[in-house]
């Protein structure tokens, strides 16, 4: 990918934060991890030069800061065409898992919605349950998205499923409603 400029430039970070407590680490760990960054060695980290990791990594230089690290951050690009397109596909290499990791949580939200189909659980809670499970693959996609700057391949896959997601949630939501609205038999459930 290249920008009006020419190739597009990465921040690399280098990171050192003390051992103990742990909690430090694992929290700048898990800042890295859920922005997308690409860990290139122990300490060592990098993103693409894009707005969409502004955010992360400021709060990573948050992170570290409270745990009394250091933080050095580089802009960098490759020496060569080649050596560019090699890092922007480690960078795509990690988005398509990521993909692959989305793409298996909605197999299994469509597992749920045929289990309470299949048992007849056709409650609000459960809807309301069922609901909060799609607006969290709804956020995970559009933070996928917001990252995923080269388009890894598996990108179109996930949005169609998400799209088959929430249909199957209306399609559910049409039967709990029907469900909660038909007449009552004489023991009191719905017939």
């Amino acid at each position: 990918m290249t920008t009006g400029n020419g190739p597009l430039g990465w921040t690399v970070l280098l990171i050192r934060v003390a051992a103990e407590p742990s909690r430090h680490r694992v929290a700048v760990w898990r800042e890295l991890r859920r922005v997308g960054a690409l860990p290139l060695g122990q300490g060592v980290w990098a993103v693409p030069d894009v707005p969409a990791f502004a955010a992360g990594l400021s709060r990573t230089r948050e992170l570290v800061e409270r745990a009394g690290g250091e933080i050095i951050e580089l802009r960098a690009s490759g020496a060569s065409a080649a050596d560019a397109a090699r890092f922007a596909a480690m960078f795509t290499s990690a988005r398509e898992a990521d993909w692959a990791e989305f793409l298996a949580d909605c197999d299994k939200y469509d597992e749920e919605i045929d289990k309470e189909i299949r048992t007849r659980k056709f409650t609000l809670a459960e809807l309301e349950e069922e609901e909060q499970s799609l607006e969290r693959l709804r956020r995970w996609h559009r933070d996928l998205r917001a990252r995923d700057v080269f388009g890894a391949a598996n990108a179109a896959d996930a949005t169609s499923r998400l799209e088959s997601c929430a249909a199957r949630f209306e399609n559910y939501s049409e039967q709990v409603i029907a469900a909660l609205h038909a007449p009552a038999d004489s023991t009191g459930r719905s017939s």
